[in-house]
């Protein structure tokens, strides 16, 4: 069955049903003026009329930030070793797309110490148990603490180690980002510390990881 609607020019519109069951099919028009929407004019909607739903991420456009997951630690770490180890920073994402990046921003404190000569302290970063970045290296050494610090005497140093990277994990499983740290010169007795606490400078790091849609 059909209904014809004509219009004043001659043409007209047949409403069909679709169904093939012996069910009612109820069609209930709003009490409302205006236009059916069509393919054509959907891309004239303000967005500011929508109060519910989600936009799939697929539409979002290349560059948009698909989620936010920020970790973050104040666990003293000390690393007295040449042999990178994990420093207790770490976080985890669950990626939308297997095109999406990862934007990763790092803000490490740390706390480097020697009795004597120089030392140099480092931190890598990695996926899983991949190494994506390295620090500088100097003469065989790791660091990456802006420049090398050191004296003939003693030296205690704090700061913090920025780190921003973008990275192409191209997975839509569970990803952890963390980072390890080292020291070079053993034999000089160093140490260095992340999230050093029992002093003045004592905080928390963080690691923050955004997805970027491709």
């Amino acid at each position: 069955m059909s209904i014809r609607l004509f219009n004043n020019s001659g043409g007209y519109i047949d409403l069909e049903s679709g169904g093939t069951s012996a069910a009612a099919n109820v069609f209930t028009l709003p009490a409302e003026t205006g236009t059916i929407l069509t393919s054509a004019t959907l891309s004239g909607i303000n967005a500011s009329a929508l109060s519910a739903g989600t936009l799939a991420a697929a539409r979002l456009p290349a560059g948009s930030v698909l989620q936010v997951i920020q970790g973050s630690t104040n666990t003293e770490t000390i690393i007295a070793s040449t042999t990178f180890a994990d420093t207790s920073l770490s976080a985890s994402i669950t990626p939308t797309s297997s095109n999406s990046k990862i934007l990763i921003f790092i803000n490490q404190l740390y706390n480097i110490s020697r009795t004597a000569n120089a030392q140099f302290g480092g931190i890598r970063l990695l996926r899983g148990s991949t190494v994506i970045t390295n620090p500088a290296v100097d003469a065989g050494g790791p660091y990456d603490f802006g420049g090398a610090f050191g004296s003939t005497t003693s030296f205690n140093f704090y700061g913090r180690i920025t780190v921003v990277y973008l990275d192409s994990p191209s997975t839509t499983s569970s990803t952890t980002y963390k980072t390890q740290g080292a020291i070079y010169y053993t034999s000089n007795f160093g140490t260095s510390k992340y999230q050093p606490s029992g002093s003045s400078y004592n905080g928390t790091s963080y690691i923050t990881l955004m997805e970027i849609a491709a």
